[in-house]
């Protein structure tokens, strides 16, 4: 039996982790692996500890955990962290680009100046993600993506992929650009009673066998979804 692929993410929060693990599951069909969390920090963030460790939670959380790979090893590619894992995938949601780091007083925030907001027009979404995409290497220290990491940049952010998994019928889900509608969270709430659920730990936990059997469908809907299995895919070791 083949040794399980060693998996390490930096994600946003502990729902994109339920979900990327799922989407991970899919992917490999079959393959065991291990995911482990690292930002936020997995301990804290299932006990549901209000900052999620010391570089909290959000996307200023998985800058700050990059900020550290910086000051211990200069670029990503030279981390550690690539002994004991495979493959490092980074997340983050597309509508970071639309972030502007003047309303965040404390440092490091005022670092991105001039770096955020990077969003450009959508459609197609791939302007925007391809310029944050950039943006987050260079929080590591890289230009080009490191052969060990993979980069997830949902469009406008991974619940528009819980969209296409969920509700592929859903009116707006049928729109050619749904990757530019820039709140599809809000189109969670707005489904039928009895079939919507909140974006908490718990709901996500219980549907994650779904997000695994469905995941093709968003694969097929999402642009963002289907680069990453791509790359994902192309990552992996033998």
């Amino acid at each position: 039996m083949s040794s399980p692929v060693r998996i390490a993410l930096v994600a946003e929060g502990i729902t994109d982790y339920v979900f990327l693990k799922a989407s991970v599951e899919s992917m490999l069909n079959g393959r065991p692996f291990v995911l482990k969390l690292l930002q936020p920090e997995e301990s804290l963030a299932f006990a549901g500890a209000g900052d999620a460790g010391p570089h909290g939670g959000g996307w200023r959380g998985v800058y700050k955990w990059c900020c550290q790979v910086i000051e211990r090893s200069g670029t990503l590619r030279s981390d550690p962290l690539f002994y004991g894992y495979d493959l490092l995938l980074l997340h983050l949601d597309a509508d970071v680009a639309d972030e502007d780091p003047a309303k965040y007083q404390a440092n490091p925030m005022a670092q991105l100046s001039g770096i955020l907001p990077c969003a450009k027009t959508c459609p197609p979404a791939s302007d925007t993600t391809d310029s944050l995409r950039r943006v987050m290497l260079s929080w590591v220290g890289e230009i080009q993506t490191p052969p060990k990491a993979v980069l997830c940049t949902p469009s406008k952010n991974l619940e528009a992929w819980v969209m296409a998994i969920f509700f592929p019928n859903d009116t707006l889900m049928q729109r050619q650009c749904w990757e530019c509608f820039p709140n599809p969270e809000s189109r969670l709430g707005q489904q039928p009673k009895k079939s919507r659920f909140p974006k908490k730990l718990q709901s996500y936990e219980q549907r994650s066998s779904q997000i695994q059997a469905k995941w093709t469908l968003a694969v097929t809907k999402c642009s963002e979804a289907e680069r990453f299995q791509n790359e994902f895919l192309a990552a992996l070791p033998p």
